[in-house]
């Protein structure tokens, strides 16, 4: 007896699903993070995105929520490990939820230039990524924000007067607010989304702030002054938790690697270019510059923070790492003299 039509359809149907095989799986990768939406980064990440979803022919995909949407440094790192994020991108407070050793990139002008920050990197990362890996993180790429100044609401010329005003600090971390009143300071704990209402209301008169995040946030023009002198640079990392990665394709992961450690090298070098064009463009309109490099007062702005970096050595990070970064630095220093 012939088939129906009906009946024909329906064994190409199933002949062609069995040769087929079952669906192939996608994964969605949940990132978030406190970079701005249409940002430098957030373009930079979200090409990141698109590379991994291209590699993959559709099996990875990377859903970006910008801008703190997800709360602080700190939210991301609960939320990816109780598994309502995959992956962050967060700077270094988000980092020291993790590990103590990251504490090393808080310590004020520990380095004196981007060669010094990426040649300790070249050299204690395996060690860092090591640490993260322990605690269930993948290291993606490192992340560069620039370097950290004080902005302030008023202009500032000595160390006296910025001990005067109050100080934003990361909330969530009360022995590093400890740490800043101990040296004299008024610190002021918000969270990082609370820096905007925290400057119009008068909650604190001090950020330490990157160029490139002051103007794309706009808290330059709450607090249109900023010191010459920097602070430390702001260092950070997009990670991704490791059972979500152990998912992923295995045949694809060194490629999704390789396209993350591009965008990390991305943000290396078109960082310092992008800081001066922000400092530029934020002078254009109106920023104050207070000059303390060259001065007098640098040298006590510089007794100043090796007293706080002792402390925060003593009390933060632990005490054989750091003592390594000060080796590998310090050989550095001598190797280009």
């Amino acid at each position: 007896m012939r088939p129906s039509g009906l009946a024909a359809l329906l064994a190409l149907v199933v002949t062609v699903g069995l040769a087929a095989g079952p669906p192939r799986q996608t994964e969605t990768i949940k990132l978030a993070t406190l970079i701005p939406q249409g940002s430098f980064w957030d373009r930079a990440l979200r090409d990141m995105g698109a590379e991994w979803e291209a590699l993959t022919d559709g099996r990875v995909r990377l859903r970006i929520y910008a801008g703190g949407v997800a709360g602080d440094d700190a939210d991301m790192i609960r939320k990816i490990r109780i598994g309502q994020l995959q992956a962050a991108t967060v700077t270094v407070s988000g980092l020291t939820e993790i590990d103590p050793a990251f504490a090393l990139f808080e310590v004020p002008m520990f380095f004196a230039s981007y060669d010094e920050l990426f040649h300790l990197l070249s050299v204690l990362g395996p060690e860092l990524e090591r640490r993260l890996l322990a605690k269930g993180f993948r290291l993606l790429h490192w992340g560069h924000g620039g370097w950290l100044h004080f902005f302030t609401t008023r202009p500032v010329g000595s160390l006296e007067e910025l001990r005067k005003l109050r100080i934003f600090v990361w909330a969530g971390n009360d022995r590093m607010t400890a740490l800043w009143r101990r040296h004299g300071f008024r610190p002021v704990p918000l969270a990082a989304t609370d820096i905007m209402t925290g400057l119009q209301t008068g909650l604190f008169q001090a950020l330490p702030s990157t160029p490139i995040a002051a103007l794309s946030l706009q808290w330059f023009r709450s607090a249109p002054h900023m010191l010459d002198l920097p602070l430390a640079p702001l260092v950070g990392a997009s990670l991704i938790d490791e059972r979500a990665w152990k998912r992923l394709p295995e045949e694809h992961r060194q490629a999704l690697l390789a396209a993350a450690a591009d965008t990390g090298a991305l943000f290396a070098e078109q960082i310092p270019a992008e800081e001066q064009r922000a400092v530029a463009e934020m002078e254009r309109r109106g920023l104050g510059i207070g000059r303390v490099v060259g001065s007098d007062e640098e040298v006590r702005w510089r007794a100043s923070t090796l007293e706080f970096a002792e402390s925060i050595r003593e009390t933060f990070v632990p005490a054989d790492f750091y003592d390594r970064a000060v080796a590998v630095r310090d050989a550095y220093r001598r190797s280009r003299e």
